[in-house]
């Protein structure tokens, strides 16, 4: 039995080994892809919680010019997509400095601080920041949300809002 074994295993070797496939040692490609995109993002909300939409076509120098982006109509290739923007902000001032960025924001804030509207804010700016500030890391922003009537809410890491 161990020799009818044998010949089927050196018979299966010699056949594989005529198939035509030719080894070949490594090809080099290049290097391997790493970290995440640098562009600027906006992040809408969705059924399946937030996701982001890269700026291709607009160029932002500073925080709050992402708000009025973000504040503004979903651009049409998203409207389709199942995206909104739960984001309605009255008067504001957004500031980042390192890893920290504040928005200052007229009136009360009216979400909860753990909702989707409130991670529209964080991601966006967190993002944003990593991109007008390239040393720095989107996981590492945090940011504080001060209305000038009630409390303030945060720090609060883009991380928080993700799922996953």
């Amino acid at each position: 039995m161990k020799f009818r074994q044998g010949i089927a295993v050196a018979a299966l070797g010699t056949a594989l080994m005529g198939c035509g496939v030719q080894p070949t040692g490594v090809i080099g490609a290049g290097e391997p892809a790493s970290g995440l995109t640098r562009g600027m993002r906006l992040y809408y909300a969705s059924a399946d919680g937030l996701r982001a939409v890269p700026l291709i076509d607009k160029k932002v120098d500073d925080l709050n010019g992402v708000l009025k982006l973000l504040g503004a109509r979903l651009p049409p290739a998203e409207q389709g997509g199942g995206l909104t923007s739960l984001v309605h902000l009255g008067g504001y001032s957004a500031t980042g400095s390192g890893t920290r960025v504040t928005v200052r924001l007229e009136g009360l804030y009216g979400e909860s601080g753990r909702d989707q509207a409130t991670g529209q804010l964080v991601c966006t700016l967190a993002r944003a920041q990593s991109v007008l500030e390239p040393k720095v890391r989107t996981d590492d922003v945090e940011v504080t949300l001060r209305p000038s009537e009630g409390a303030a809410l945060g720090p609060y890491r883009c991380a928080e809002f993700l799922d996953g």
